[in-house]
């Protein structure tokens, strides 16, 4: 049985990180999850509650100042994770 992916947008700020999911598919809605603080607690519980869904996550969030701390974060705990640079979003 294939794993469903799940793409996890994030708008990533100081405090806060506003969290959208989108399931695998291009006719597939884009759902708003909603805000969560920006500390490790909550990117686990995040990760608890979609993993156990047994599907593959795919985080995406925009270069900024907040730096890479969620980037290293989530690679090391073996989530794939991409930083955008704003720049080449065309």
């Amino acid at each position: 049985m294939n794993k469903t992916v799940k793409y996890v947008g994030m708008d990533v700020h100081k405090k806060t990180i506003d969290v959208s999911i989108a399931e695998d598919g291009s006719d597939a809605a884009v759902r708003h999850y909603g805000t969560i603080n920006n500390d490790t607690d909550s990117i686990n519980k995040l990760l608890r509650k979609h993993l156990s869904t047994d599907c593959e996550l795919r985080f995406a969030y925009e270069a900024g100042p907040c730096g890479y701390h969620l980037y290293r974060y989530l690679t090391e705990n073996n989530v794939a994770c991409i930083v955008v640079a704003p720049s080449l979003i065309p």
